[in-house]
Formats: structure tokens, C-alpha cells, sequence
């Protein structure tokens, strides 16, 4: 079975996929990513619990047309074929034949439940050309775990656990605001590309929230200026907001008052 998982723009950019609440848009990366070779999911309403969404995020996934949800309990990803273009020395049939069997694909390239348009759809080397450039992808090591991206040529380092994109969603919008799956990806790069400590990106996060710029773009400069200091752990953040207070004279605090301090050039 292949471990990479990739997400059309044309998908997760159109209004329709925006335009649902974040929890929704992240059931349906953590589906697209748990789901065969060829979108099958056997248990979606036990991921959809233990990736903390609720019956309401699948339904709202399935009324917008983003899935498909049979008799059986089985789930596929309706534009899984847009999506995803896998080699033919990595693809493994899905189990779930009789639900298959239920399904014809689109001009389009679209799962429609009638078999009037059926084809049977085999995985070609041309297919992965220049489709990369265009698309998200969603990769899961051999440790299961996952990361969410703009594919480039060279992969980044380390794959981000979903529990990791929830943590830092949910966070963000309760103290923040709306995030969207761009913004998302620029603070997951944080933590695959720069080595951040979650708890860092959420400290980032408080200082924003507690100051009169409660924005993105806030938690992005200080982040931004934590990475040029070469600042990752909360340990460092701490140390780096003990020598501010110290050069600006003020009075001895404890860890969990430092946090509140913040100097906009820096982001401490």
C-alpha cells in the first residue's frame, strides 16, 4: 500500500471546501490520508472520534459531496481519483469490493455512486508527471506518522503526528480566530522544517492573543523572529524572555508571567 496521500487545489482551494469550518476540513485530510489505494475507508466514525471531530463534521463532508457514506458503514473519498495518482508498483486493491462495485467514476474523475460509467482504473507511471506541482500532500512514514504540505522536490524531514495539526488548529482558533489550511501549513513548516516544539508555536499563540494585534500575521513574526534567533524549545523561549526582562530592568517574575511579556521586534 502506498504512503503518500495528495490533495488537489482544486479540491481544497474551491469555495465550497473553504468555506466549511476547519474541524470538517481537517476530517477530510485525516480521511484522504487513512484511506487505501483507492479511498476506501472502513471506519470512518471511529477516526473521525479519535481525531476529535464529531458525526456532524462527516455529515457536513458527505452533504457537500466531499464523500461518499454506503449502506455498510463504508466510506470513500469521492474525488479520490483527482486527488491521488499511484504507481502501479505501490498500489494494492481495496478490500472493499462490493462497495466499489457500487461506484462509477466521472468524466471528471469523480466517484458517482450508479455503474452505468464504470471503468476499471489502473495506476500509471504518466499519471504522476506535473501533477505534483499542483497538488497537497498529505505523507505517512513507517511510524504512522503524517505530515501536510506543498510537495517539493525534496521532501522535508520529519512527518508531523495528526494529532499535532488538531492541537494547533483547535488552539488557534480558540484564542485566535478562523485559520485557514494555508495558514495551517505555514505553522506545521514550523514545526517539519524548523524543528519547533508545539508548545512553542503556542506560545506564539498566547503572546498574540494577549496583545492588541490577535492576527495571524502576528503569531507569524514572532514565530519568524524566534527562527532567526535560532529559538525552538520552550526551554529557550523562557531563557531568551529572561535576559529581555532582565536588559529592560524589570522586576523578577515567575515562568508563567514571562510569557505575557512581549516585545514586538522580537516577538519575546
Amino acid at each position: 500500500m502506498a504512503q503518500r496521500r495528495m490533495f488537489s487545489k482544486d479540491i481544497t482551494s474551491s469555495d465550497l471546501f473553504v468555506d466549511m469550518p476547519a474541524s470538517s476540513q481537517l476530517l477530510y485530510f485525516q480521511l484522504g490520508m487513512e484511506a487505501d489505494d483507492e479511498g476506501f475507508i472502513g471506519n470512518a466514525k471511529m477516526l473521525s472520534r479519535a481525531y476529535g471531530a464529531n458525526n456532524d463534521d462527516l455529515k457536513l463532508l458527505q452533504a457537500k459531496g466531499f464523500i461518499i457514506i454506503f449502506e455498510s458503514g463504508v466510506t470513500v473519498v469521492r474525488d479520490w481519483k483527482i486527488n491521488n495518482q499511484i504507481r502501479k508498483d505501490r498500489f494494492k486493491p481495496t478490500i472493499y469490493q462490493n462497495e466499489k462495485s457500487l461506484l462509477s467514476v466521472s468524466p471528471t474523475g469523480s466517484y458517482q455512486l450508479g455503474n452505468h460509467l464504470a471503468t476499471t482504473w489502473q495506476p500509471d507511471d504518466n499519471q504522476l508527471g506535473n501533477h505534483l506541482a499542483t497538488q497537497y500532500r498529505i505523507g505517512k512514514d513507517s511510524k504512522g506518522k503524517v505530515r501536510l504540505g506543498k510537495e517539493s522536490v525534496v521532501e522535508k524531514a520529519n512527518n508531523q503526528p495528526a494529532t499535532n495539526i488538531k492541537n494547533i488548529s483547535d488552539y488557534f482558533q480558540q484564542e485566535i480566530g478562523i485559520l485557514t489550511p494555508n495558514q495551517l501549513e505555514q505553522l506545521l513548516d514550523y514545526l517539519e522544517i524548523d524543528g519547533f516544539e508545539v508548545d512553542v508555536i503556542k506560545r506564539a499563540i498566547d503572546k498574540a492573543a494577549n496583545s492588541a494585534k490577535r492576527s495571524f500575521g502576528y503569531v507569524n513574526g514572532i514565530l519568524r523572529g524566534w527562527k532567526q534567533n535560532g529559538i525552538k524549545t520552550l526551554t529557550q523561549v523562557d531563557e531568551e524572555q529572561r535576559k529581555f526582562q532582565e536588559s529592560k530592568g524589570f522586576p523578577k517574575s515567575s515562568t508563567e508571567d514571562l510569557h505575557n511579556i512581549v516585545d514586538p521586534d522580537f516577538g519575546f
